[in-house]
Parts: structure tokens; C-alpha cells; sequence
């Protein structure tokens, strides 16, 4: 174990051997097929008086318009909300989906209501950034947690105020993606890297024959439809993203110095470096003792504090790590030292400013 104190350090070995390879689809997407963000704003009704309070203006506004719509007409100064709450509604409208199909729903309060548990979320029209109407959310919110009693003495689980209607938004529109008839289509790299880039382009052209595929920089590549897949462009993406082919990923070193976690990939390497490890600790006591003057003599009893010093340095070690160390030499030669979370964060900084660490460090 690396650590000492309940301290977990985690080493993922991400190989880019040939050996080890993952689908097209698994690491790109094809361009122009992606969600699409809506958004809504609406009101969660049914609540047992844990809506908005009424100075909560717009809750209030947004009931009476409601019911003025329906031929009811109400004094805004005399409506109580507090079994209702204005919420903002959001949705991801999946690619190619249709009219009448169903998706989820986020539903998330925008006052002050306390809780939104056994609410039911009124007929909200959810919105792109177009302005155009793509789907309609109604229905009961799970919030998948519970509140009980008041501030002072109340009991929570989880997030009350936040909840999903599942199933619950209807498209009503599409968002129009021709495939039929286009010549050419593009491969997106979720991570780009030019070596990857490349490997795609060579497995596509391998699998497909002729020039199918054309890296045009790392995170990019076109394909052109060949002629035997003339008409049948699910046919051809589906034979492209099935390929396997070997991600090359750069050197990097992820810490997290809340969590203590340590990840390093297989490709991080190190020059010739020598690194010594040692702590110092210094302990400071104070005792308190009286003293007190002899019988039927002058003078006053007092307390006379001691202080005592100690300073123990533990047994410095030196460890020679050489030139190309791979990833399992590296941990196995810190876990020689016996080093700590945090000085295995300290050590791995050190080394990157010296130079001898040839991977990217990001803090997390």
C-alpha cells in the first residue's frame, strides 16, 4: 500500500499498445449528430405547503396569467402559493428523435420553495435556442429523496428541490438531419490527438479500400462515400465506428490533493533522478505545576508552567530512479520510501520542476 492513513492511491495504466483498442464509435462522433439543449420555465403544483412563499412575486404572476388563460380571474394580492413553485425546465433532445417520442425531464426550483416532493409538473413547452417549441414536459416529479419537519428540527435526504419527471416531455418537433444523398461525412475525436487521428484514417482506408478517409488534423477526419455504399450512409457509418483501432493518449499525471488520488498513465516516463524523502517533527509540552511556599512562612502559592521541547527528524532516504523508468517502477520504488499522500503529490511536482518527469501534471 502507498499509504499510511486510510489513504488510497489509484495507478490506471492506460496502454496505447496494439493490443488494446477500442471501437471508432467509442472515441468519435460523426459531425452534426448531437443533442440538442431545451429549456422551459413552469410551474410544479400539488405541494403540501412547501411551495413559494408569497413575496415570491413572479410564482404568483405566473399562477394568476395561468388561470386567467382558463377563463378564471383571481386578484394576484389574494392568491397563496405556497403549494406551488415556479420552476425552470430542462431536457437534451437526443439526435433524430420524432414527434410523439418521449425523453426526460429536469425540473429545478427558481424561489424559495422548501421542497417539491409530491408535485406535479403543469404543461411547460420546452424551448431550443431558437426559440422554437421541440418538446412539452407535464407530469409527477420523483425527487428521488424526502424532507420532514421544520428548519430547527427537520430531518432531509438527498436534494429536495430538484427532481425529474421521467418520460415526461413529448417531442413535438424535429431537428432536421439530412443524410440521404451526402458524399461525405466528418469524424469528430472526442479527445483529439494526431497519432489517433492518423490510426482512424489507416483502419477506415484498410477496411473500406481506396483513400475512404482523410485525417485533416487531429481531432478531424473525413470520410467520402465510396461508391459501394452509394445511398446507404447507416450501412457505412455503421461498418466505420465497428472498427477497432489503438488510441495513443498523452503522458499525463492527474493528482487530487482533497481526495489524495493519484492517477498516472502508462505512458509517463522519467529522466535520471535522484529524490531524497524525510520529515522533521517538533512537539512542544507545557505542564503546569504549583508552588507552593512552606507552612507559616511569606510568600503566595503560584502555578509555574514547564515547557518541554522535543524534535525527532525521521531517517532520510535517498532513492535513485533512472533514466525511462515505466509507470511500475516508479510506484514500486515510492512505495520503497514509504512516503505519504501528500508528499507523493510534493515528490511528483519536484520532479516535473526539475525536468526528469516527462508528463503533463494537472491538479484537480
Amino acid at each position: 500500500m502507498l499509504s499510511r492513513a486510510g489513504f488510497i492511491a489509484i495507478c490506471l495504466v492506460l496502454s496505447a499498445s496494439v493490443a488494446e483498442a477500442a471501437r471508432i464509435k467509442d472515441l468519435a462522433d460523426v459531425e452534426g449528430v448531437r443533442e440538442n439543449q431545451l429549456i422551459g420555465y413552469g410551474l410544479v403544483i400539488g405541494l403540501n405547503g412547501t411551495g413559494d412563499k408569497d413575496s415570491t412575486k413572479f410564482t404568483t404572476q405566473s399562477l394568476t396569467s395561468m388561470l386567467s388563460r382558463m377563463g378564471i380571474r383571481a386578484d394576484p394580492e389574494k392568491v397563496k402559493v405556497k403549494n406551488v413553485a415556479a420552476v425552470v425546465v430542462t431536457a437534451n433532445l437526443p439526435p433524430f428523435a420524432r414527434p410523439g417520442g418521449r425523453i426526460d425531464a429536469m425540473v429545478s426550483s427558481i424561489g424559495d420553495a422548501k421542497s417539491l416532493q409530491g408535485g406535479t409538473l403543469l404543461m411547460t413547452p420546452l424551448k431550443g435556442p431558437d426559440g422554437r417549441v421541440y418538446a412539452a414536459a407535464q407530469g409527477a416529479v420523483s425527487i428521488g429523496g424526502f424532507s420532514a419537519g421544520d428548519e430547527t428540527t427537520g430531518i432531509q435526504k438527498n436534494h429536495v428541490t430538484v427532481g425529474k419527471v421521467a418520460n415526461g416531455a413529448l417531442v413535438e418537433a424535429d431537428v432536421p438531419a439530412a443524410f440521404s444523398g451526402k458524399e461525405s461525412f466528418s469524424v469528430v475525436l472526442r479527445q483529439p490527438d494526431f497519432t489517433t487521428a492518423l490510426r482512424v484514417a489507416e483502419a477506415v482506408n484498410n477496411r473500406i479500400g481506396g483513400e475512404t478517409a482523410q485525417a485533416v488534423d487531429s481531432g478531424r477526419i473525413v470520410l467520402k462515400t465510396p461508391e459501394t455504399y452509394r445511398g446507404r450512409p447507416v450501412e457505412f457509418l455503421a461498418a466505420v465506428e465497428g472498427l477497432d483501432v489503438a488510441v495513443d493518449r498523452a503522458a499525463k499525471v492527474v493528482l487530487n490533493e482533497r481526495t489524495g488520488t493519484i492517477v498516472m498513465g502508462e505512458t509517463v516516463r522519467l529522466s535520471t533522478v535522484a529524490v531524497s524523502h524525510g520529515a522533521l517533527s517538533i512537539e512542544i509540552k507545557t505542564d503546569f505545576k504549583v508552588s507552593q511556599p512552606p507552612p507559616f512562612s511569606p510568600g503566595a502559592t503560584v502555578v509555574v508552567p514547564e515547557t518541554e521541547v522535543t524534535a525527532k527528524e525521521q531517517k532520510s532516504r535517498m532513492l535513485l530512479l533512472p533514466s525511462g523508468a515505466t509507470i511500475g517502477e516508479v510506484v514500486r520504488a515510492l512505495n520503497a520510501v514509504g512516503v505519504t499522500p501528500r508528499d507523493l503529490i510534493s515528490i511528483l511536482q519536484a520532479i516535473k520542476a526539475a525536468g526528469a518527469l516527462h508528463a503533463e501534471l494537472e491538479l484537480i
